[in-house]
């Protein structure tokens, strides 16, 4: 898993302390789902779910920031015990800024995972920024790592387990399952 990272790569994850996440095209495949009457449907994968509490296990905090406003968002962040959640927010290094500011955490400690144009201020950003394959070319050119998996279907997941794994948490943790 980390046979592929850099020493400049390894040094910024274990200064991690928070993970922030964006939700369409990370947390879900980023298609958006409608009903008839106009109701939002959002498919959350459970890999991601599993990550991020795991990442809790670890020690290190999690975050969402969001675009879009959407009540099954509150309703995933409340059932992961994500620490901070910060919805309809486009401007999402700003939105980053502001929780460093609130929370004392700084760029150093804090990855982010984001896939298009909007989340590219916050993955320059942070001391680590992360994309999917699935992500924007752009993106892909400006962050410092590129899942395997695409979003939504487990990148959240994988972004999770190396971070953990570059901090010597990870085999320790998945043990406990034995």
């Amino acid at each position: 898993m980390l046979d592929n990272l850099s020493t400049e790569q390894l040094d910024k994850l274990k200064k991690i302390g928070l993970v922030v996440f964006d939700v369409d095209g990370i947390l879900n495949s980023g298609q958006l789902n409608f009903l008839a009457d106009g109701r939002e449907i959002k498919s959350f994968s459970i890999l991601d779910g599993l990550g991020i509490k795991l990442l809790h296990k670890g020690g290190i905090k999690s975050a969402i920031i969001t675009g879009r406003r959407s009540p099954q968002v509150e309703l995933r962040a409340e059932a992961l015990g994500i620490n901070y959640l910060r919805q309809g927010r486009e401007d999402k290094r700003i939105a980053l800024e502001e929780l460093w500011q609130e929370t004392g955490f700084d760029a150093a400690s804090t990855a982010y995972i984001g896939d298009d144009l909007p989340d590219l201020g916050a993955i320059r950003a942070a001391g680590f920024g992360a994309t999917v394959p699935n992500g924007h070319w752009y993106v892909r050119e400006q962050a410092d790592w590129v899942s395997s998996t695409p979003g939504g279907q487990g990148a959240g997941r994988e972004f999770c387990e190396l971070i953990l794994a570059a901090q010597d948490k990870l085999m320790p943790i998945l043990e406990e399952y034995l």
